[in-house]
């Protein structure tokens, strides 16, 4: 699989935010056959960068002390030309600013955000570090999907913000999705999440892994002290279940797609 092409906007990483680095990385790295690399605690603050078959494709970062009372939990970034204006579009468009944009020695600039509908998401400014090098494919994300209680809000921020080029994929009353692109060219969702999501989830981006068997990734992650919060069942798209790993952060496999394909449990 050639490495992703990573436009302005489109989603190029993501982290995971854990209160356990070593459980986090033996569960991860057995489920999807990643290996890591911890980098300089000085320089990168411990910050660990996993890869599947030598190839970069998410990062854990340790809980700080202020993080404390904070869930485990994976990030989405996007793509930024520069993370100085988007922190400006970002509070001039209803959103927050969490992180200011900050340099990261050698590889680019990262800062965090919420969006008008609460969910959070940071963008990354690159330079050396240009992102997740492997995608759509086992062991690697596969599709990256904003649950949004304010639906509306949330397409028109992200189209104002950064661009985005959208495609109401449904509008039905119980099924609203926009994608970032259209049909096979998409790289990412926005699904109406008002219906379905408690009162005291807030809106948030969801990372797919595409995993060879989702039934089989369920067992193995039960081994591995994962919860499943919601069990394997078919779609459209493909089988996909919601797990939480060992410390509470939770994600969605499926059974690996081409790129861009859509994915949505309530599809």
């Amino acid at each position: 699989m050639p490495t992703p092409d990573i436009q302005s906007g489109d989603p190029c990483w993501i982290d995971l935010m854990t209160s356990d680095t070593e459980k986090a990385k033996s569960f991860y790295g057995e489920l999807f056959g990643w290996t890591f690399e911890t980098g300089d605690q000085e320089m990168y603050g411990g910050y660990i960068s996993a890869a599947k078959n030598g190839r970069a494709v998410a990062g854990i970062m340790p809980k700080q002390e202020d993080q404390a009372g904070m869930p485990d939990a994976w990030s989405t970034y996007l793509a930024a030309e520069d993370a100085a204006a988007t922190a400006t579009a970002v509070a001039e468009n209803g959103g927050q600013v969490y992180v200011e944009p900050m340099d990261v020695p050698e590889q680019g600039q990262m800062a965090l955000f919420a969006d008008p509908a609460g969910a959070a998401f940071g963008v990354w400014q690159r330079r050396e570090h240009q992102g997740f090098q492997i995608a759509a494919e086992p062991g690697a994300p596969v599709w990256h999907e904003l649950h949004a209680k304010d639906y509306p809000a949330a397409v028109r921020f992200y189209e104002d913000v950064f661009g985005w080029e959208t495609e109401v994929m449904s509008d039905a009353p119980d099924f609203k999705y926009t994608t970032l692109g259209a049909g096979d060219a998409a790289r990412a969702g926005i699904i109406d999440a008002s219906l379905f999501l408690p009162e005291q989830i807030p809106s948030h981006w969801q990372v797919y892994f595409g995993v060879e068997d989702t039934d089989a990734a369920v067992a193995k992650a039960l081994s591995m002290g994962a919860s499943v919060l919601e069990p394997a069942q078919d779609s459209q798209f493909g089988r996909v279940a919601t797990l939480a790993d060992p410390t509470g952060a939770t994600f969605k496999i499926i059974e690996a797609l081409a790129q861009g394909a859509q994915v949505d449990q309530e599809a």
